[in-house]
């Protein structure tokens, strides 16, 4: 599979490369990775980021580098996670310090939540959400995610948002 690059009217998300590695990890390591089961150390989070590569090859989808098309600063990563850890396939994001509030993340994921309904021909994704992560509630709601408290979920105290592609 190839992996896309999308483009909106501020963002670029592209492909993940070995540039993005570090200032991954320093997120990861960092408080900012709480909601995330963080922080995490360095193996940890290049495991995390070795799978956000490979799931493109096993599912199709994956993690891409959020970019900003004015002057191609690296933001953040939007993504589909799915395997042992998700009972479904879900959609995630974050961002790098100093870039929260600009919209960014609602653009990012409203970009892979589209891709994935049109070309994936995926009908239903979930983004699984700390209930102390207000910003990223938000993000979802922004979205249309409508909570689901009936949905399998990783922690037992995380909020379930549900998107359709009949809601897109």
């Amino acid at each position: 599979m190839t992996v896309p690059t999308l483009q909106t009217e501020r963002l670029i998300l592209r492909p993940m490369r070995q540039d993005d590695l570090w200032p991954y990890c320093e997120l990861m390591a960092s408080p900012r990775a709480t909601y995330r089961g963080g922080p995490h150390d360095e193996l940890a989070a290049w495991h995390m980021f070795c799978q956000d590569i490979a799931l493109w090859t096993i599912y199709g989808h994956g993690g891409l580098m959020i970019d900003l098309k004015s002057n191609g600063l690296r933001i953040g990563q939007v993504g589909i996670n799915h395997g042992p850890l998700f009972p479904e396939k879900e959609l995630g994001w974050f961002l790098y310090d100093g870039f929260e509030g600009h919209g960014y993340a609602t653009e990012a994921a409203m970009a892979m939540r589209n891709w994935a309904f049109e070309i994936l021909g995926i009908g239903t994704l979930v983004s699984y959400v700390d209930q102390n992560n207000l910003a990223s509630a938000k993000v979802a709601r922004r979205l249309g995610g409508i909570e689901d408290p009936a949905a399998q979920r990783q922690d037992p105290i995380d909020l379930v948002f549900r998107y359709t592609k009949t809601d897109v």
